[in-house]
């Protein structure tokens, strides 16, 4: 078997077994477009995300992930969702009890939630693709883009269930930061494809100066959209480099 598809809470989930498994465990966490359904997910459809998955399982990884209630913009549900995905996999599923985080996108915002509640004892790696660290940011940068702007407000206030209306007064009480205190392992990799991305990635340098200075493993890596095929094996490099200890 090389996959299966199961619910928890509703959510259908996808599991990606290897055919020799290392006894390491990846759960990934999709972007805006991200979804998993009863037959596939965004990952098995899309070709470079099905070559990242490959790659990741001809290295032995078991790799896991859900739908997370779809544009969830970090809720506080699919925080709770993607922890009770964690603790159904290492009761089911035979691989160690710290795994690697990969989150793209939007995903970065759970990420970060699950890094602050689980900690170093369960997450052994970090790696973030073209990450979203911060609503706040993220929604001044899209202000430039008023379709995308009005559309971004739809979906936060979906995701926190606040009347539209209220959404950009109740962004602004969020309190938001990339903790510089949790001792893991991140590596931040970031697709230069145009005018935007070079402005996410000065957000990301801002937001990620304190950790840096606090001397937490933490690398950011630079990238043209060409070099996306090689994705998997400097991710695979990154993680396999905190193996080591158990």
């Amino acid at each position: 078997m090389e996959s299966r598809n199961f619910q928890l809470d509703t959510e259908w989930n996808m599991l990606h077994y290897p055919e020799k498994p290392s006894g390491f465990g990846i759960l990934i966490i999709g972007d805006d477009r991200h979804y998993v359904n009863e037959y596939g997910s965004f990952w098995t459809q899309n070709e470079g995300k099905a070559a990242l998955i490959k790659t990741l399982k001809e290295e032995g990884y078991t790799i896991f992930y859900s739908n997370l209630y779809g544009k969830n913009w970090g809720n506080e549900k699919a925080v709770r969702l993607a922890r009770r995905l964690y603790e159904h996999i290492i009761r089911t599923e035979i691989i160690n009890g710290k795994i690697h985080l990969i989150a793209e996108g939007m995903g970065a915002l759970v990420a970060l939630k699950l890094l602050a509640e689980m900690g170093p004892m369960h997450i052994r790696t970090c790696i973030f693709i073209n990450p979203i660290l911060s609503i706040k940011d993220y929604i001044e940068l899209e202000k430039e883009h008023k379709f995308f702007y009005k559309k971004l407000l739809k979906e936060l206030a979906q995701a926190y269930e606040i009347d539209i209306k209220q959404i950009e007064a109740e962004i602004d009480t969020f309190k938001e930061s990339f903790d510089s205190t949790v001792n893991i392992p991140i590596k931040i990799i970031h697709f230069m494809t145009g005018g935007k991305s070079y402005k996410e990635a000065k957000q990301v340098r801002n937001q990620t100066t304190e950790r840096k200075e606090s001397k937490s493993p933490i690398i950011i890596c630079y990238l043209l959209p060409e070099k996306k095929q090689g994705i998997g094996i400097q991710i695979v490099h990154f993680m396999k480099c905190y193996e080591t200890i158990l």
